[in-house]
């Protein structure tokens, strides 16, 4: 392949990323026309750079601030971010995620990842469709719960991820703006958890 044509070949690949908003992963890459070559001369030349395995963002845009979260959420379209992450999202919880929380179909195949560390939760059908906002960050849309809906998902994984999370998270919930309390007795029921998690509710908000 001549220079001119490994050029023209970059700067098309170059123009399909832009279109992506900068990254784009393997499988989509080819799908849209890139060569695996291509893309492979691409990171050589520092033109991009690989995130993760299989996902590639091009160098010249600035460096992600999430980049577990846009990584994983790329990776794994289907999913939506859960629990903990979905808290550190809405910032109704002072801990820090180390994995990303995603939630996943109850017959959905779990994700194959090395990395970023990831942990997944199967949801049912009503659950895991419930609820589904789009946050973004570093650019890139992020599937996640909204507020009450990742509180009630929160309670019903209570053993998992510890009741004090819960509660924490409600005592936030109350500081916020524009709060639904409604909506969450709602996605409580959803949850199958709307008795035992009203006393917290009547007691707090």
């Amino acid at each position: 392949m001549s220079p001119t044509t490994h050029s023209t070949a970059i700067q098309s690949a170059i123009d399909i990323i832009n279109q992506n908003q900068g990254m784009m992963r393997m499988a989509e890459a080819v799908r849209a026309g890139i060569h695996r070559n291509t893309l492979q001369r691409m990171a050589e030349c520092g033109v991009v750079v690989r995130e993760s395995r299989g996902l590639y963002r091009l160098a010249d845009k600035p460096p992600l601030g999430n980049p577990d979260l846009v990584t994983v959420t790329a990776k794994v379209p289907k999913g939506v971010v859960c629990l903990i992450s979905a808290l550190a999202i809405h910032e109704l919880t002072t801990q820090i995620p180390h994995e990303v929380y995603l939630a996943i179909a109850r017959n959905a195949s779990p994700p194959q990842m090395d990395y970023p560390p990831i942990r997944t939760f199967r949801f049912s059908d009503k659950a895991f469709v419930e609820g589904i906002e789009q946050v973004t960050i570093d650019g890139f849309k992020i599937p996640v719960y909204c507020r009450e809906k990742t509180i009630a998902d929160c309670f019903k994984f209570r053993n998992q991820i510890g009741l004090d999370t819960v509660i924490e998270a409600i005592k936030f919930y109350k500081g916020q703006p524009k709060r639904n309390v409604q909506a969450l007795l709602d996605y409580a029921s959803t949850c199958r958890v709307s008795r035992p998690i009203r006393p917290y509710l009547e007691s707090i908000l």
